[in-house]
């Protein structure tokens, strides 16, 4: 009968962890498995991430293109289509495409003429194409640049 007392695991099943570094007795003394001398007997040695053995790495090989430019500006871009949709609002701005789940916090906004108006609006915002530009004044509407650079 198998108690609490007398429970073992299965033969061969369970090794014991190996101490590095603790005595000839260990049978890993010494060098502690890490041979004698040479880079990878050193402490904080070992083969980097892309390290080729001295040939020129991969990353260092292949052409770099292009060119990013990090003051480039994005703008959330807001159709005509969705500032028809939008009601209760005397003048559009920021912050009403913000509330009204259009455009996203912070972000500067720029309306195209994609889809049609139908009611006068009055709109500020950073830039507008001039095609919808025409459009909202066609409705009866009205459009204020608001450029933070100037302001």
């Amino acid at each position: 009968m198998i108690t609490l007392a007398n429970l073992a695991p299965q033969p061969g099943s369970t090794k014991q962890r190996k101490r590095v570094g603790r005595g000839p007795g260990s049978g890993h003394g010494k060098t502690a498995g890490r041979g004698h001398k040479g880079f990878k007997a050193r402490s904080g040695s070992g083969v980097k991430p892309g390290f080729e053995g001295g040939q020129m790495p991969l990353q260092r090989r292949i052409p770099k293109r292009g060119f990013t430019n990090i003051f480039k500006k994005e703008y959330a871009l807001v159709s005509l289509s969705q500032l028809d949709s939008i009601v209760d609002a005397d003048v559009i701005t920021v912050e009403t495409l913000v509330a009204s789940g259009v455009v996203k916090k912070g972000m500067a906004v720029k309306v195209l003429a994609n889809g049609e108006i139908t009611k006068a609006i009055k709109i500020q915002v950073e830039k507008i194409s001039a095609s919808a530009k025409s459009k909202i004044e066609a409705a009866g509407g009205s459009v204020v640049i608001d450029n933070p650079k100037e302001a």
